[in-house]
């Protein structure tokens, strides 16, 4: 007994002389980079936003985010981007992120996290609970959840289901219209509302000759792609846009783009500001 309480106390001097060699590690702070704007926000609706060091630039939302580094747009991501920033942790969607840039950042030693999006709110609703589960937060997730239900809840459709034509407008050079199984087509569905542009996937150049096949009675563009084209007055000169129903009554609509087409948390928020613009 005497001699262990001689080693005890030369323990406890060497753990004061020494307190470095005693000390317990500490587990690195998790260090993440969003790639995908909706995976931003939902990160930050389950209280995790103090761990983004760096974004892609669809992640808009909260404001908050416009002060972190920026590693450009999903579609044109580079490892050395990204790598830069030292983080520990990528996440993104399976469609945000190019599977070679992917392989590059685990090669680098990095956990990549990429989740499945559907545009539905079963699908949003899935997303959250997928992310929530990366991060431990599985219990912030009825919360979330319970305010896009009663944002939903708030949605007050157009009587009748008018016909709406997309364009993703960068200038007048770059313009593109939203044809079926897009983001765009699915939240007009959720507002009560068709898409004008029929029998083709993705996105496809506009057209004057189909802009007045399609002839609809509203026009939807992001507001940056409307201030892109000098706004509605620029909008109107397009070819084929003044022989169409929403030219002729001048019914133009704008909206965030990241809001309109992202399904994260503030679907029901988007979805009852897209059915009230359109009515």
């Amino acid at each position: 007994m005497k001699h262990f309480l001689s080693f005890l106390q030369a323990a406890l001097v060497l753990a004061v002389l020494l307190p470095g060699r005693f000390a317990v590690a500490t587990p690195a702070p998790v260090r993440i980079v969003s790639l995908n704007g909706t995976v931003s926000e939902i990160i930050c609706a389950l209280g995790h936003q103090a761990q983004l060091v760096g974004v892609d630039v669809t992640s808009t939302y909260p404001e908050a985010l416009s002060k972190l580094p920026k590693v450009g747009h999903n579609r044109n991501i580079s490892a050395e981007g990204v790598l830069a920033l030292n983080p520990t942790l990528v996440v993104g969607t399976t469609e945000s992120l190019k599977p070679e840039v992917a392989a590059q950042l685990k090669a680098a030693g990095l956990q990549v996290h990429l989740f499945k999006q559907e545009y539905s709110v079963a699908g949003t609703k899935q997303l959250i609970k997928d992310v929530a589960a990366t991060f431990g937060a599985t219990a912030k997730v009825p919360a979330v959840t319970a305010k896009l239900d009663a944002d939903l809840a708030q949605v007050k459709k157009a009587p009748t289901a008018p016909k709406v034509l997309f364009i993703y407008a960068r200038g007048a050079g770059t313009m593109m219209v939203a044809g079926q199984g897009t983001s765009v087509e699915k939240a007009l569905q959720l507002a009560g509302a068709r898409n004008a542009a029929t029998g083709f996937p993705d996105f496809k150049p506009l057209t004057a000759e189909a802009l007045v096949a399609a002839n609809p009675d509203v026009l939807l563009l992001f507001d940056s792609g409307l201030a892109s084209l000098g706004g509605k007055a620029g909008l109107l000169q397009i070819p084929g846009v003044a022989q169409t129903t929403a030219g002729r009554t001048g019914r133009v609509v704008e909206m965030d783009g990241q809001l309109l087409t992202g399904f994260g948390p503030r679907l029901g928020q988007a979805t009852a500001e897209l059915a009230n613009k359109l009515k």
